[in-house]
């Protein structure tokens, strides 16, 4: 296995316009990474209370034990997209998009407990601690499925449009999430169970990840067309268009820190964006990670980042490209002060 020795240091000051002293920019280090079993993967969360990464891949789950840096393979799943801890239950919920499920496993024992039918090709997933529900968006069917975990049940399905991507919740029981296609953020009343007027996105194409700045009312959509999409969620308008890499597929808000961080696979990069007063948003030097780090996750206590990668041979014949074999890993960037 491939280990990471990079050390990288981001030391970058806003350069907003306002004249005000912003406090200094923290950096990153990159620790060891921690190996992962060969195969491909998709998104992935943190759980706190448990110390774990959680990762969605083709047939199972990967969880990552950050106390020992060693992985397990836990359940069954056909194509997984999403993997997300449910609060107070030891259970993670992973979404199956090739047999259109919601597959709850024990984290401790790895076995599945349950299987819920939700839509077509379900895809990103988020859990709300308040309502207790898992979010599930249907990205080919164009729902999103409303999850009683503990009734192990489907307790709402709300019609939306096709092509949903990741999703945020802005507000209680308000859901935003990214439209693929229309290249606009839909907007879902939970409660109501009804959609509201979407958020158009002029500029950007093929939003994907998704974040929001609760202090600030600001989400932050990336786009395929190497663009992210900065929207007010008061006004429900795009402020402006920030340049990031190619190739993002998530965005991650650290409250802590006051920080939008989007990675992107295909330029092997974290663009990174500073919320300063004002709820100005200033560019900071981005972070080199690697090609294929596209998803990634954050843990809000550590503030550390976790970001999958591995190395792939050339594609041949139009196909998708070979893995390399032994060259999975998670790589792992950690906050250090900055003077």
């Amino acid at each position: 296995m491939r280990r990471i020795v990079m050390t990288i240091i981001l030391v970058a000051t806003c350069a907003g316009s306002s004249g005000a002293t912003e406090p200094p920019q923290p950096a990153y280090s990159a620790a060891n990474a921690i190996p992962l079993p060969d195969g491909r993967w998709d998104l992935l969360s943190v759980d706190p209370a448990h110390h774990l990464v959680l990762i969605a891949r083709g047939d199972s789950i990967s969880i990552v034990d950050l106390a020992t840096g060693t992985t397990r393979k836990a359940g069954t799943v056909s194509h997984g997209h999403a993997a997300v801890p449910i609060d107070g239950t030891g259970l993670i919920a992973v979404t199956s998009g090739g047999d259109n499920s919601v597959r709850l496993i024990n984290g401790t024992t790895g076995a599945q407990t349950a299987s819920i039918a939700v839509g077509q090709n379900p895809d990103a997933a988020i859990y709300d601690p308040e309502s207790k529900r898992l979010i599930v968006m249907n990205a080919k069917g164009g729902t999103v499925s409303v999850i009683d975990p503990q009734a192990v049940k489907v307790v709402s399905t709300i019609t939306v449009k096709p092509a949903l991507e990741l999703g945020a919740l802005i507000g209680p029981g308000l859901l935003a999430v990214n439209d693929e296609d229309a290249n606009e953020i839909e907007l879902v009343d939970l409660k109501r169970g009804v959609t509201l007027k979407p958020i158009a996105l002029p500029g950007c194409e093929g939003p994907t990840g998704i974040a929001f700045d609760a202090a600030d009312g600001l989400i932050l959509s990336a786009c395929a067309n190497g663009q992210a999409a900065l929207v007010d969620a008061r006004s429900h308008r795009l402020i402006r268009l920030l340049a990031i890499g190619k190739g993002p597929d998530g965005v991650l808000f650290d409250a802590s820190r006051r920080r939008f961080l989007v990675p992107c696979g295909q330029s092997g990069i974290l663009s990174v964006f500073a919320v300063g007063k004002s709820r100005a948003v200033n560019a900071l030097s981005p972070i080199n990670t690697e090609v294929s780090a596209r998803t990634a996750a954050l843990d809000p206590v550590s503030g550390r980042i976790y970001l999958p990668a591995a190395r792939f041979e050339p594609a041949t014949g139009g196909g998708r490209p070979a893995l390399v074999a032994g060259s999975t890993h998670l790589i792992v960037l950690v906050p250090t002060l900055s003077h």
